[in-house]
């Protein structure tokens, strides 16, 4: 992206500060008026002196000039203080407001992507999170350049320069003459860290990202002693970002030091002229100090050109992936526009297929029938597709081929907030957010009362537990016990009540005696709802009224646990294998014992 296209883009959440841009143009201008006092004042006062000194005046007749001077330059410095003030104060708040709006219009364009979004590798959390505060830190900085520093320092340059015009085209002309040289060797480096800086950008990205995934994976790095090798990683990752830093350094300081030396060649080429118009008797004493002074306001900018440049090539640079997130448009989530008053929860799939988003085949012809009000199991191995498929069914994703119909309607045609808001989920690993216990069962129903939130704490089997805490219900939820936070999960479901569930291994964090409990509440609210579970647990899916065996992406066979025990086909390998695995026979053998 090109700056003005950053500009333009940039426009639609400036645009409502208009009011107080205007102020902070006016204080600018002003600002750049107010600059050229010393000039004005430094040289009526070596020319004053001259004169007093010519005549053999001595400090008595000087006093008045002092008085005057002091004067004019206090009261300069005060007004330049309010004016400075403004400008930093508008300019900030305007800086700090864009950037309020930005992150928040990121944050909310990117709750309304699919899945496949985040299922892309350049989508991954922590490149997510690079991306979004660079780009909003590298473009609130463009904001804050050109209201607080670029425009009061052109302004101070274009008023300078028009002075040294008025008073000798000579000095005038040598002042123009140096800044399209500065510009140009400013040019000239950004466009050599172009490159550079989206090599940068990159390895930021892969950095965060890398640094997220090592906090989150900190048990089986212990588990497996590989502190080393997962150090040696990140310190590859960190050395090539260091040299890449070294590297834009180096640029820098060297084209620094060009630029620092063309402006110390004006300066000198100004004195040389104006001492040269002094002695020729064209200009007075004091013209030289007014002219070096003016010239000095006129380079203030290519001092500061340095970081600007800086700043603008990493608005250049971030803005890219920041607006590639707002713009990903494909990656909204459809969503249709029925809206229904109940769901009762008949799912028929005809020939459904899918792909994931990163090439993976992962559902081949799906024939599936979930009955309304009846419990459906989905059995397989691990990536036979059966989470996949619950995906589909809630509208995560939309299959690439085949029907997809809910209650008779195709489930596109669906408003999915809507359709979602009849539809309750427990999965194998829940999220639980930072907060009190309290705030993560309520999520199921924002406005539920306590008496409804210890109700469902109840059913979960997780009320007495939370009693037992020392801040009971208001206990940091994240500090619970694997367990425990499945059982939050579990009731966040009982709060919502919904007709339609999803049951994704929701008893795989539980010891044996939770597991009874919970399959106990489950057996309750299952009354009258559809329910689609998967488990490897036999006791969840025996008594369930139809049964479809998963494997690799295909139905293999459904029917129920006695029809397909009977078929002695993948269903039963399956069952015999998790028998097998309880040790089923000595169970049976101590239980007849007894």
């Amino acid at each position: 992206m090109s700056i003005w296209q950053i500009f333009q883009r940039l426009q639609p959440y400036v645009k409502p500060y208009y009011k107080q841009i205007i102020f902070a143009l006016f204080l600018t201008l002003l600002g750049a008026v107010t600059a050229q006092v010393n000039p004005w004042v430094l040289r009526y006062t070596v020319d004053s002196v001259q004169a007093m000194l010519d005549k053999k005046w001595g400090i008595i007749q000087g006093k008045e000039l002092l008085i005057q001077i002091s004067l004019i330059l206090f009261v300069k410095e005060i007004v330049n203080s309010l004016i400075v003030f403004g400008q930093r104060y508008f300019g900030e708040k305007i800086r700090i407001k864009v950037s309020s709006d930005l992150a928040q219009e990121a944050v909310s364009r990117i709750l309304t992507y699919n899945l496949a979004f985040y299922s892309d590798n350049e989508n991954q959390k922590g490149k997510l999170q690079t991306r979004i505060d660079r780009g909003v830190e590298s473009l609130t900085k463009l904001i804050q350049n050109f209201f607080i520093d670029i425009l009061p320092l052109f302004a101070n340059s274009i008023v300078a320069l028009a002075i040294m015009f008025s008073a000798n085209f000579y000095v005038g002309s040598i002042a123009l003459a140096i800044l399209p040289i500065y510009f140009w060797i400013s040019y000239k480096q950004a466009g050599e860290l172009q490159g550079v800086r989206r090599k940068l950008k990159r390895q930021r990205e892969n950095k965060s990202s890398g640094l997220i995934n090592l906090i989150e994976s900190i048990i089986v790095i212990k588990s497996f002693v590989r502190e080393l090798f997962e150090g040696e990683k990140q310190y590859q990752t960190q050395m090539e970002l260091m040299e890449t830093q070294l590297k834009t350094r180096r640029t820098n300081f060297a084209y620094d030091g060009i630029k620092s030396f063309i402006e110390q060649i004006g300066v000198v080429l100004i004195i040389i002229l104006t001492a040269y118009l002094v002695l020729d008797q064209q200009m007075s004493i004091g013209a030289i100090m007014f002219h070096i002074l003016l010239f000095n306001n006129v380079s203030a900018p290519i001092r500061q050109l340095h970081r600007i440049y800086d700043e603008m090539n990493d608005a250049l640079t971030y803005s890219e992936g920041f607006f590639d997130i707002l713009d990903a448009d494909n990656a909204v989530e459809q969503s249709g526009k029925v809206v229904p008053d109940t769901i009762k929860g008949d799912y028929v799939l005809k020939d459904v297929s899918f792909m994931y988003p990163n090439g993976t085949k992962a559902l081949f012809n799906i024939d599936v029938n979930i009955k309304a009000g009846q419990t459906t199991a989905l059995v397989g191995l691990s990536g036979a597709g059966k989470s996949t498929l619950i995906n589909l069914l809630i509208g995560f994703y939309a299959p690439d081929s085949g029907t997809l119909t809910l209650d008779g309607l195709p489930l596109k045609d669906f408003d999915l907030p809507a359709l979602r808001n009849s539809i309750g989920m427990v999965l194998q690993k829940n999220h639980i957010f930072k907060g009190s216990i309290a705030e993560n069962i309520r999520y199921g129903q924002m406005n539920a009362s306590q008496d409804e939130l210890i109700e469902a704490a109840r059913k979960a089997y997780l009320h007495d537990q939370i009693m037992e805490l020392p801040a009971q219900y208001e206990t940091d939820a994240q500090m619970l016990s694997g367990g425990q936070q499945q059982r939050i999960a579990i009731a966040r479901l009982f709060l919502k009540n919904p007709p339609v569930i999803f049951l994704d291994e929701p008893t795989a964090s539980l010891d044996a005696i939770a597991t009874e409990q919970i399959k106990n509440s489950l057996d309750a609210i299952k009354k009258g709802r559809t329910v689609v579970i998967i488990s490897h647990s036999l006791s969840q899916i025996l008594d369930s009224d139809q049964i479809y065996v998963m494997k690799k992406g295909r139905i293999a066979e459904f029917g129920t646990h006695a029809e397909l025990y009977e078929k002695e086909g993948v269903y039963r390998e399956i069952f015999d294998a998790s028998a097998r695995s309880l040790n089923l026979d000595k169970m049976i053998e101590m239980i007849t014992k007894d």
